[in-house]
């Protein structure tokens, strides 16, 4: 500590002196005072007490810490040294005036000197190095560690405000570092890149240089420690595990353990969701990672299972990647085996040979395929009858597969067996029923009633589907059978399949039916060759003869039918300015008799066809217009020459394609007006219209005629394709009419062009800003000689009406006057009679 000799406290006492020349305010009377001193900074004078009679001199006592003093004779307190915060904050001292003979004046008075801190003191880690673990893809941002340093300077101060940050990372692979810190609590974490790339298979170890300043890290005078931080890298413990196998319907006490998970993080909260939406998930987890299943699980109703571990924070945030769980329901032998069918029914033909495969016995395991517990094996437990003896049927015990054991059957000796076949796995047994039933082989072949059905005919309009003749014949093999039901097929006489034979199956009767049109031209007579087969082979020795083959001729009567179109419909594309006489198309029909054709138009309202009756070619008969009608749709008729009765129509359909053959006209929607008295500075909307296709008139041009003085007194300009505005230059318009002159051009190919007169209105308007028209006076009001005349007509009619009234009313009285004589003149003939 630095503390002044003699001399040079002598030095001090007289710069006192000198500081107490006017101006400077460090000298008064005794008094409480509180001085603020800066930490170190040497000896200094921090203020003069003056003496106030009796006094002579002072004294002072309390915390001095060995360089706090002043001066008796003088006032001057001062400190002779630093003062150091760190080893005290605060001095409280007391000071007090002495007379001559030593007697206290007045006091004591407090003197409290605060010390202020500086920053004098480098911050200081509380280890000298530090190890730390991080588990691979630990979550970017979560702390895994700390780092602490401490500064002795004042906390209240930046000079013990300590800012973390990481100047080197040994090794550092990437661009970006791998581990962050927080630069105000010194918690070190994975950055994001980190927490994908850590690998303690790649790097288990790391060494970081962690630095620490103070002033917060603002300012490039600070003091800074630095630190080596050592973390070793380690593998996740946040693993899915391995499948999990469950045995099926199992009867331990449940919720039973199954698997656990670790989450690299402490305290987090696990859960499971579903990957599947299912009525229930039979999985719970424990708060520790713990996965159980919590019921008796059945692999028949569903074989696996797929869910989500996650985990969570308190907040609620995830702080894993979800694992994805498997389960696998392993099986048991739980199911019986199951008949396909309550019974097989299996049919035998009469000359099977033994050792034929006759049919297969269908059963099922629900338990897992292709495991020993759903592999069956069959066996023939009995045979009803056992005639005409035993064993005359064996089954492959793998396959099912029934077979004749030697001889063939016999439908004489038994028509149907009954076995019971004995199903079993290695747990269980089922038997399933089985019917054998012999069927009589096919031996005999069908026989036509006929071999000749003579002849028939048909008009050749007859319609599809109509019978035309019925045909029979017999078999001799067991009814309702594919040995004795017949089939009868044209076998000659119908290349292109005309008729089709249809069978009725109980009757084995056949019905002739027409499958296409028939047409007289071309096929006037058919003569058809009909065979008789069955479905099911005849036997090796049997075959099919003359007797199950008839024949018949099908005559087809002409008649006269309509001409037929080449084409169903006529279509063709025209341009609307093509001169008159020009051919359009060319129909063209024919008539089945070979009859000469005329040709006709039906619908032609616009007469602007015309059709040549011979040859059916069709030219224009007057000028088209698209704009009258784009599609033009009419029927031309054709008609036998000798039976004009007999005709067809067909659509023809003109397209007109547009030239541009009409010029721009201006829409008339609504009126042009300006209100009175023009301002200036207005203008409207006016729009073009053409009569043509839009292509001719995507863009229009607008002008003023150089007439009628209108580019002086109105000015156009454009809006759009269609629209342009038109306003006038200048405020002296009267109010009326005014025609102005526009050019239009619809810049079509070729281009047409049309000048309009368009009716401008300067007119007064109402508030709603809209055209006041005022009704002339001379035109709205009768003059007063119409007044009077008008005035002595309606004088007049109703004159006529009160003399009308009051000649009825006298008419009245005096019929009721004379109706009593008349009444009594009535009675007396009365009594004469």
């Amino acid at each position: 500590m630095l503390k002044l000799c003699g001399f040079q406290f002598l030095l001090l006492v007289q710069s006192a002196m000198w500081l107490n020349l006017e101006g400077l305010r460090v000298s008064g009377p005794l008094k409480d005072m509180d001085f603020f001193v800066q930490e170190g900074g040497g000896p200094r004078i921090l203020h003069q007490f003056t003496l106030e009679p009796p006094a002579v001199s002072f004294r002072m006592s309390g915390e001095k810490a060995g360089i706090i003093d002043i001066e008796p004779r003088t006032g001057i307190l001062y400190i002779n040294g630093s003062l150091d915060w760190e080893t005290k904050q605060v001095h409280k001292l007391q000071v007090e005036s002495l007379d001559k003979s030593g007697n206290k004046v007045k006091g004591p008075y407090s003197v409290t000197i605060h010390v202020e801190d500086i920053n004098d003191n480098p911050p200081e880690f509380d280890q000298k190095r530090y190890f730390g673990i991080v588990r691979q893809n630990s979550r970017p941002g979560k702390p895994f560690m700390y780092v602490h340093a401490t500064d002795r300077d004042d906390p209240t101060t930046p000079h013990a405000q300590l800012s973390y940050s990481i100047l080197h990372h040994f090794p550092n692979p990437y661009k970006e570092m791998l581990f962050q810190i927080d630069n105000a609590t010194g918690a070190i974490s994975p950055s994001r890149t980190g927490s994908y790339y850590l690998d303690p298979q790649k790097q288990a170890i790391f060494t970081l240089v962690v630095s620490v300043k103070d002033m917060a890290g603002t300012t490039i005078n600070a003091f800074t420690s630095s630190v080596d931080v050592i973390i070793t890298v380690m593998e996740s413990l946040w693993k899915a595990p391995p499948i999990i196998h469950i045995k099926e319907n199992s009867t331990q006490v449940h919720p039973v353990n199954i698997s656990k998970v670790w989450s690299n993080e402490p305290d987090v909260i696990y859960d499971i969701f579903e990957k599947e939406k299912l009525p229930r998930l039979p999985f719970s987890i424990s708060k520790n990672g713990d996965i159980y299943v919590t019921e008796p699980l059945d692999r028949e109703e569903k074989d696996t299972y797929t869910f989500f571990v996650v985990t969570k924070d308190n907040t609620g945030e995830l702080v894993d990647k979800p694992l994805q769980i498997h389960v696998i329901v392993d099986d048991i032998n739980d199911n019986p085996p199951v008949c396909q069918q309550t019974l097989t029914v299996i049919e035998v033909q009469e000359n099977e040979m033994g050792g034929s495969n006759i049919g297969t016995v269908l059963a099922t395991d629900m338990d897992k395929e292709d495991t020993l517990n759903s592999r069956l094996r069959f066996q023939i437990q009995s045979q009803e009858p056992e005639f005409p003896e035993k064993n005359l049927f064996y089954i492959q015990k793998d396959t099912g597969i029934l077979q004749l054991t030697g001889r063939s059957l016999r439908k004489r000796e038994s028509a149907k067996y009954f076995l019971k076949v004995l199903v079993t796995d290695s747990k269980y047994e089922t038997i399933c029923d089985v019917e054998v039933h012999v069927i009589d082989i096919n031996d005999q072949i069908p026989i036509f009633e006929k071999s000749d059905y003579d002849n028939v005919t048909v008009a050749e309009n007859m319609t599809i589907g109509t019978v035309i003749l019925e045909i029979q014949a017999t078999d001799g093999d067991e009814p309702d059978t594919g040995s004795s039901l017949i089939i009868y097929q044209v076998k000659e006489g119908d290349p292109n399949n005309t008729f089709i034979i249809e069978t009725d199956s109980q009757t084995n009767r056949g019905f002739v039916k027409i499958n296409k049109a028939l047409d007289f031209e071309t096929t006037p007579v058919y003569n058809l060759v009909i065979n008789a087969t069955n479905p099911e082979p005849l036997v090796s020795h049997v075959q099919y003869n003359s007797s199950s083959t008839t024949m018949f001729k099908v005559f087809v009567k002409n008649v006269d039918e309509p001409p037929v179109f080449l084409n169903p419909v006529y279509k063709a594309e025209v341009s609307e300015d093509i001169p008159v006489n020009t051919l359009v198309m060319t129909v063209e029909a024919y008539d089945p008799e070979k009859d000469s054709v005329r040709y006709s138009l039906e619908g032609d309202v616009r007469k602007w066809l015309r059709i040549d009756p011979a040859t059916g070619r069709v030219y224009t008969a007057s000028p088209l217009d698209r704009e009258a009608e784009e599609i033009y749709s009419i029927e031309v008729v054709a008609s036998e020459q000798n039976n004009a009765a007999q005709k067809s129509k067909a659509p023809l359909i003109l397209h007109l394609l547009d030239v541009n053959d009409n010029p721009p006209e201006i829409a008339t929607d609504y009126p042009t007006f300006f209100c009175y008295p023009v301002s200036g500075g207005e203008r409207t909307l006016i729009q073009a219209t053409d009569a043509d296709k839009q292509f001719f008139y995507s863009k229009f041009t607008f002008s003023l005629a150089d007439e009628m003085n209108a580019r002086n007194n109105w000015e156009i300009s454009k809006f759009n394709a269609t629209h342009a505005y038109l306003s006038p230059k200048h405020a002296n318009f009267e109010e009326k009419v005014y025609d102005v002159p526009i050019i239009l051009n619809d810049n079509g190919n070729p281009a047409l062009q049309n000048k309009v007169n368009l009716k401008v209105s300067i007119c007064k308007c109402s508030s709603e800003n809209s055209c006041f028209i005022e009704i002339d006076r001379e035109h709205s009001w009768p003059t007063p000689g119409q007044a009077i005349g008008i005035l002595l007509g309606v004088l007049l009619i109703i004159g006529a009406i009160l003399a009308g009234t009051f000649y009825h009313m006298k008419h009245k009285e005096k019929k009721e006057k004379s109706h009593p004589k008349d009444a009594k003149d009535k009675a007396e003939l009365s009594t004469l009679a």
